[in-house]
């Protein structure tokens, strides 16, 4: 069982964004910067491209109203999304805000929030998805 899948069962605490039969959002808890959220699969994947069409398709269009929330929770050209996959073997989505390409460098250091904080940005992007 994957660190995901024990957010998704509510075994570890997450701030979550969204969540629906399929998906589930919650925040990065390292960060790059502020509105860091990730996409996923329930069901457990390895690989974001072993996904199905359909998983795939899916995914992006549960995403989008969370991407749309977060440009305009924080000041942002856009929201970027990458898929890398190394960290934990979960297909996972980023969703990251940005105003350059190197705004999605995950080489940079990551941000340690204080849990007020991350609360914080929980509720900016959830007061834009209602």
């Amino acid at each position: 069982m994957t660190i995901f899948s024990k957010i998704i069962t509510g075994e570890i605490p997450a701030y979550k964004i969204a969540e629906n039969e399929h998906f589930f959002a919650f925040l990065d808890i390292f960060p790059l910067v502020k509105g860091h959220v990730l996409v996923i699969p329930k069901a457990e994947t390895d690989c974001f491209f072993d996904l199905s069409a359909k998983e795939l398709s899916e995914i992006l269009v549960f995403a989008q109203p969370i991407a749309k929330a977060i440009e305009r929770a924080f000041p942002c050209n856009r929201c970027g999304l990458s898929v890398v996959g190394l960290e934990v073997p979960h297909a996972h989505l980023h969703l990251v805000p940005i105003n350059s390409a190197d705004d999605l460098n995950f080489n940079r250091p990551k941000l340690r929030l204080s849990a007020d904080e991350l609360q914080a940005v929980q509720q900016a992007i959830l007061k834009e998805l209602a």
